[in-house]
């Protein structure tokens, strides 16, 4: 272990791109915030993690959906998910976007926040990310919940 080993390390950042009128959203910041100030896991937990949280209310801009979407767990190797079914819900004003590329989905996002999926957390030091999904949440803080106890992550 290099002598200075404690001064490169940094916090994850962690960011979540809210909606404060999506339930999965409340839900899934109250959970972020809930794990920086009480024990975490709830109830098993011996201290809360340390991480920087930064709370968006608004959708990601363009090079972030890239980027997000990169950091999503590969399903199938041959193809890659098109940014509308990563993005956008099945609300009836996103059905027009089947082939929406990044920016379209950007503006969507921004013009017409029913037609996102809420809420898109990411873990940017870790390349982790989730869309619309709670459990997607719980799996990136279980993630830094491992290193921090130094557990070894299961890839």
């Amino acid at each position: 272990m290099p002598l200075f080993s404690g001064w490169t390390r940094t916090l994850h950042e962690i960011s979540i791109f809210h909606h404060s009128g999506s339930p999965p959203s409340v839900k899934a910041l109250e959970l972020l915030r809930s794990a920086l100030s009480a024990p975490y896991p709830p109830g098993k937990g011996s201290a809360p993690l340390q991480f920087n949280l930064d709370v968006v209310e608004a959708p990601p801009n363009s090079d972030q959906l890239r980027t997000i979407m990169s950091y999503l767990p590969s399903k199938n190797a041959s193809s890659s998910p098109s940014a509308a079914s990563v993005f956008l819900s099945a609300h009836p004003s996103a059905a027009s976007s089947d082939g929406a590329n990044v920016t379209v989905v950007e503006r969507l996002g921004r013009d017409k926040p029913n037609t996102f999926k809420w809420p898109v957390v990411v873990d940017w030091n870790a390349g982790k990310s989730s869309v619309g999904d709670v459990d997607g949440v719980k799996g990136i803080l279980e993630l830094l919940r491992q290193k921090r106890d130094g557990e070894t992550p299961k890839e």
